[in-house]
């Protein structure tokens, strides 16, 4: 039996492979446990973690220091603009941003006057819910699976 067109197809199928992994995904997306032979990294909250039931407290008129007792300290404030407050949270988990909020609220003659700002999470309770639900059903989501067990659901779905 001869082996010369097989070991010259070896090559290509190299070069095949080196380019469609290389696409335009890198190497963490294939194979995310490649991290985890890197440089430890912290889990890290910064800013204000605002839920719903916060913003809800909010009302038109309120003094600087009751949204502050209602919102916590801003994360930026500014000299030059000190009618408007900017509350920034952000969570990352081993060094990737996994979470961005922002909320602005804005004063007039130190009075609340109106608020803007990303969709809050409904509250502390119903966010310890669902991580109980999570953590008692033991079911990954997409983003918790590894690659090898995205590969073997698509061969679960073939069957």
């Amino acid at each position: 039996m001869n082996s010369w067109p097989l070991l010259r197809a070896v090559p290509a199928l190299a070069v095949v492979s080196t380019v469609l992994l290389g696409g335009c995904q890198t190497v963490s997306e294939y194979i995310p446990q490649v991290d985890s032979l890197a440089v430890y990294k912290i889990d890290v909250n910064q800013g204000n973690y605002l839920s719903q039931d916060m913003v809800d407290k909010l009302k038109v008129g309120m003094t600087k220091p009751q949204v502050k007792v209602v919102l916590g300290t801003p994360l930026v404030t500014s000299a030059f603009r000190d009618n408007r407050w900017d509350h920034v949270y952000e969570f990352a988990r081993q060094g990737r941003v996994r979470e961005h909020r922002q909320f602005t609220v804005y004063f007039d003659q130190d009075k609340l006057a109106r608020w803007e700002g990303d969709q809050m999470p409904e509250s502390v309770v119903e966010l310890n819910r669902l991580a109980s639900d999570k953590a008692l059903k033991g079911v990954p989501t997409d983003k918790d699976k590894t690659w090898l067990d995205r590969i073997k659901d698509i061969f679960k779905r073939d069957q």
